[in-house]
């Protein structure tokens, strides 16, 4: 070896003596001859360094010695060939023109006998790196061990990128490199596992008071059993990690338990505080609950618990920057704290979002003054948190949200209404209450219209005197005029309305974009009621005819509102309302048409139901027989019920007029399907003609006890005296019991030449078929008949 190096410096000295005594042109053939054996000196030298690579990773023989022999000189013959390779170039550039076809191919060689020896001693630092970071291994010195392997995998992708070098030795370096990496990790891992102790709770289910309060986190100074000063501290073991790729895994699995189980614990929970105990080898945190009054969390209070963790980490795990390597200290390296606030921050600050400051958006519009406290507690919150590194200069997420609170005031208020008007249109239709043209609804105090945009100006309750005598007209309308009839609404409709006016009284106290977003949000309430409400009770609507009445109110009594809500607000939701383009009025017909179907629907139904009955009657043809007249009077009895029961249903539910014509409507079908069998029938004896007879009296009896939409009987009087207003077929019904029980003379006597009463009622035909089947053929019936045309 020893010889081989002197043979290397004679060969280096006498290519140098010959280019300095040549007159300005080396000689080609001495030069090459010198520079070919200097090529087989490099072939030999790569041959041993091969082989000792063979020889320590592949075959894993020991070759200290003839490593670092072969280092030697590789050094060595790397410094001949630079000063050769400088000889060269400054004769070529002497006389360019006559060297270049000359030392053209002496160069190339040259080169790649460069490349080699580049290959070669990457190869040598790869391997003084492994061997620098498994002698630091044993120390605990993880920072300087994870740099010198983070050194030897950049020697090694080096090398990679030359081609020519065998694979055999590229595969078994790698092979090494990663099981140095691994084991590094996972003594890292180990020590990681140790340093930072977690104690969750059984039930694995975070979120809960009492998971929080099984938690706790204990942050070791030093390792069990090992001296403070000796012992490898969390940051270098975070550092460690940092610098081989694997911190941000680590955090993430840190950063998750830490939101789960504390974090956002202290966000949801009022009643949970921190507990911080510090000893000389151990900080322990922990949760304890202190107990708080119900309802949302505070942002401050929050604020200040989750400033308390924070600190705590900072201090005892992330205060140290992550320092490259000593060659590669140009590129500054993130922040450990940092690095965890890249994985917390965005699920942290939505918690906080969701969880804390939606609840702490005021309700009213006249609290927004007071949000001033929580948007600087929210301002101090980001700022302690971006001093201690865990956050970006750039990122302001929460204090953006928190200044914006007058578009989240109306986004929430938005938000409430809506899911209380949903509440109320989805509760039960039959908890009514009472409305009179006297009862007052619990609504809010409006302004005078004319008082313009001054909130505080109350309508008046007292009249104005007329103050021109001559124009007043002793006729006056009734102080109830264009009042709602008295009835029984819903009482969540009652609130509904209550809802809309409150939501309107806070839009005019709003600013113009706000009260906007407020005041359509009224319409869309008004327009979720067409949807909800028909689809949701859809089925109790159909059946009971209670509730088909009381919808049928509700619709009226929020048309009734719907007709002045926008003229009461004028003036007041800013430029929205002030030119008159905004009501609620277009909604008026629909409300009174979706009222009018569901109601004229259940009248539907129970006239179906009235035929039903009367259908069993066998037209009424064969009443002289004992059955068949006990049928026919069951059935009647049947129509007499239905209208009772009907008519307890809907007294004092619907309004007086709406009543009245509901139940002749009924009656009046009764009446008329009656009627029209009779007519048909081509025989009807005199026992036949009494019981038919018997029959109607019974409706005659009870028809006008259906009619009593009052409580009080003798305010009912009216409206049974009435009973011909609401029932088209009553007067004919009364004519043909008539008929029925009279006479020859006596029939054309109320036909009368056509103009009496009987001829009012029913046609010449109708008539003449009645006295064909009520009397035989005799010439009296024929001169009768003769008379009725």
């Amino acid at each position: 070896m020893a010889q081989a190096e002197a043979g290397g410096s004679s060969l280096v000295a006498s290519v140098l003596e010959a280019a300095q005594g040549s007159s300005g042109r080396l000689e080609k053939e001495g030069l090459g001859g010198h520079i070919s054996r200097l090529s087989d000196r490099v072939e030999e030298l790569k041959d041993e360094v091969c082989r000792m690579i063979n020889e320590r990773y592949v075959e894993f023989l020991p070759s200290m010695q003839n490593a670092e022999e072969l280092e030697s000189k590789a050094e060595e013959l790397s410094s001949s060939v630079g000063q050769l390779k400088s000889v060269i170039e400054t004769e070529v550039q002497q006389d360019l023109n006559v060297a270049i076809a000359e030392f053209t191919e002496l160069k190339q060689q040259l080169e790649r006998d460069s490349l080699i020896l580049g290959v070669l001693k990457q190869l040598q630092e790869f391997d003084s790196a492994l061997k620098q970071s498994s002698a630091m291994l044993p120390e605990k010195k993880y920072v300087p061990a994870a740099c010198h392997l983070k050194k030897a995998q950049r020697c090694l992708k080096l090398m990679e990128s030359r081609r020519g070098f065998e694979l055999k030795i590229l595969r078994a370096l790698h092979v090494e490199l990663v099981a140095q990496t691994e084991n590094l990790l996972g003594v890292l891992g180990q020590e990681w596992q140790q340093l930072a102790v977690w104690k969750l709770p059984q039930s694995k289910e975070p979120g809960s008071v009492e998971s929080a309060l099984q938690t706790e986190l204990r942050l070791c100074k030093a390792l069990p059993g090992e001296d403070a000063g000796t012992s490898p501290s969390a940051t270098s073991v975070l550092r460690g990690f940092a610098i081989l790729g694997e911190l941000h895994h680590r955090f993430k699995v840190f950063g998750q338990l830490l939101l789960s189980y504390i974090l956002k614990p202290l966000i949801c929970h009022p009643s949970l505080q921190s507990l911080l105990e510090e000893r000389s080898d151990v900080v322990v945190l922990r949760l304890e609950s202190v107990g708080a009054p119900p309802g949302p969390p505070s942002p401050i209070e929050v604020f200040a618990k989750l400033r308390l963790v924070l600190e705590v980490l900072h201090k005892h795990l992330l205060t140290v920057p992550l320092d490259h390597c000593a060659e590669d200290e140009s590129r500054a390296g993130p922040i450990l704290a940092e690095a965890l606030g890249e994985v917390i921050w965005k699920e942290l600050s939505d918690c906080l979002t969701s969880d804390c400051l939606v609840h702490s958006i005021p309700s009213s519009s006249s609290k927004l003054g007071q949000y001033i406290e929580v948007i600087n507690a929210t301002e101090q919150f980001e700022q302690a948190v971006r001093e201690m590194q865990f956050l970006k200069e750039d990122s302001t997420d929460l204090l953006t949200y928190a200044r914006n609170v007058n578009r989240h005031f109306a986004d929430k208020k938005c938000q409430d209404v809506i899911t209380t008007a949903r509440h109320l249109m989805m509760a039960e239709i039959h908890d009514t209450v009472k409305v009179t043209p006297e009862s007052s609804v619990a609504l809010p105090k409006l302004p005078d219209p004319a008082a313009g945009d001054h909130p505080g100006a109350l309508v008046s309750s007292k009249v104005l005197p007329v103050q021109v005598g001559d124009l007043e007209t002793k006729a006056r309308l009734s102080p109830h005029t264009l009042s709602f009839p008295a009835c029984c609404i819903s009482e969540s409709i009652q609130k509904l309305v209550a809802l809309a006016y409150q939501t309107l009284e806070e839009a005019s106290a709003s600013t113009d974009q706000y009260s906007a977003q407020l005041f359509y949000l009224v319409r869309d309430i008004f327009y979720m009621f067409w949807d909800v409400v028909p689809m949701y009770h859809k089925e109790k609507l159909q059946k009971l005819p209670q509730l088909a009445a009381i919808h049928h109110n509700n619709c009226l009594y929020l048309a009734h509102h719907l007709l002045t809500l926008g003229h009461q607000f004028q003036g007041r939701l800013g430029g929205l309302l002030r030119d008159g383009t905004a009501t609620f009025v277009d909604m008026v017909p629909v409300f009174r048409r979706l009222g009018a179907e569901c109601f004229l629907a259940q009248i539907q139904v129970q006239k179906g139901e009235l035929l039903e009955r009367l259908s069993s009657a066998r037209d009424f043809s064969t009443v002289d027989d004992e059955d068949s007249y006990a049928v026919a009077n069951r059935a009647v009895r049947q129509v007499v019920h239905q209208l009772r029961r009907l008519g307890k249903i809907w007294q004092g539910i619907l309004p007086v007029n709406v009543y009245c014509r509901a139940m002749g409507t009924l009656l009046n079908t009764a009446l008329a399907e009656i009627i029209s069998r009779i007519l048909t029938l081509e025989d009807i004896s005199a026992e036949s003609a009494d019981r038919l007879y018997t029959l109607c009296q019974m409706l005659v009896d009870e028809g006008p006890q259906v009619f009593v939409p009052l409580p009080a009987q003798d305010q009912n009087r009216p409206f049974q005296e009435e009973i011909p207003l609401y029932v088209p077929k009553w007067v004919m019904f009364r004519e043909l019991m008539l008929v029925l029980q009279a006479s020859l003379q006596e029939i054309t006597d109320r036909w009368a030449d056509g103009k009496g009463p009987l001829a009012a009622e029913f046609s010449p035909s109708e008539v003449k078929n009645l006295i064909r089947a009520l009397f035989q053929n005799t010439e009296r019936r024929a001169a009768a008949l003769a008379k009725i045309k």
